[in-house]
């Protein structure tokens, strides 16, 4: 089987942007994520949280955690079902380094 190229595919490649993994964000980077907005009925903590969890990478988790707490925003606000976000990802086979910045920031449950 054949691989079809970008070209092939129609997709545009900038070479001017290549994909850089493992370099530092800056901190008005990783404050980006405090101005999520959750969808009706979500708690504004839990999106918050999970758009960073999921953006981040857990050195810049963990600066992010500590604008989130200077913000005022509670590590252990509860989503629908009574979950804290700690113990939503606590199950996730690769959250261990998040689940350690959680707790060490403060979250309780």
């Amino acid at each position: 089987m054949r691989t079809l190229s970008s070209a092939e595919l129609g997709v545009r490649v900038r070479k001017d942007k290549e994909k850089v993994i493992g370099e530092s964000m800056t901190d008005e980077q990783v404050a980006a994520f405090l101005q999520a907005r959750p969808y009706a009925g979500e708690s504004l903590e839990q999106h918050i949280l999970t758009r960073a969890y999921r953006g981040l990478r857990v050195q810049d988790f963990e600066r992010f955690l500590a604008m989130f707490k200077a913000q005022g925003f509670d590590l252990d606000a509860a989503d629908a079902q009574g979950n804290t976000f700690l113990h939503r990802i606590s199950a996730h086979a690769q959250a261990q380094a998040y689940v350690e910045a959680l707790k060490a920031a403060g979250a309780k449950s």
